[in-house]
């Protein structure tokens, strides 16, 4: 298999004047940038003396997480031969901090929300999130637990004959 590399650049904007002088004298905001993509404006939590209009780093792990469940999902859709039709996701993810400043994500939960066309494959949408678990990228490589709350809802079927078919011609 080939392997690939991914590089970002990230630049601290938070420089107030006087560095790093105290902790409170510096802001946390930064610009995360990759060739060819719009920037994205990070910061820390809030709680940590971020800017809450930025995404912080935990939020964008959550966010990638959830992102490569939906790929891989898609993915297996196809493999299995079911109709994804909507999917959409909102993730969680615990944070527990210790006494001494550092602290660990010890969970993500993924509530993923996927439309399906064929009412007779529910079973198989559902089990396809394990699948899908299993060949995420993201999830494989965090040292914490990733567990899925999914719902699997059946797009309404369209009773063709109660269409009729118009044969008139103008």
């Amino acid at each position: 298999m080939q392997d690939h590399s991914y590089e970002v650049a990230v630049r601290w904007t938070g420089d107030r004047g006087t560095g790093t002088s105290g902790y409170r004298e510096y802001g946390r905001d930064h610009v995360i940038s990759a060739a060819g993509k719009p920037d994205v404006d990070g910061s820390a939590d809030p709680t940590f003396r971020g800017d809450r209009d930025r995404w912080n780093p935990e939020e964008l792990l959550t966010a990638a997480l959830a992102q490569c469940h939906m790929l891989s999902y898609l993915h297996v859709a196809v493999t299995q031969g079911f109709t994804v039709l909507a999917y959409e996701d909102r993730a969680t993810a615990s944070l527990d901090l210790n006494r001494d400043g550092s602290g660990e994500l010890t969970g993500a939960i993924l509530h993923p929300v996927v439309t399906i066309a064929e009412p007779d494959r529910v079973a198989d949408a559902e089990a396809a999130h394990a699948q899908a678990n299993a060949l995420c990228f993201i999830a494989r490589s965090v040292a914490f637990p990733v567990h899925h709350e999914a719902t699997t809802l059946v797009a309404p079927q369209v009773d063709e004959s109660a269409l009729g078919s118009d044969s008139s011609t103008a």
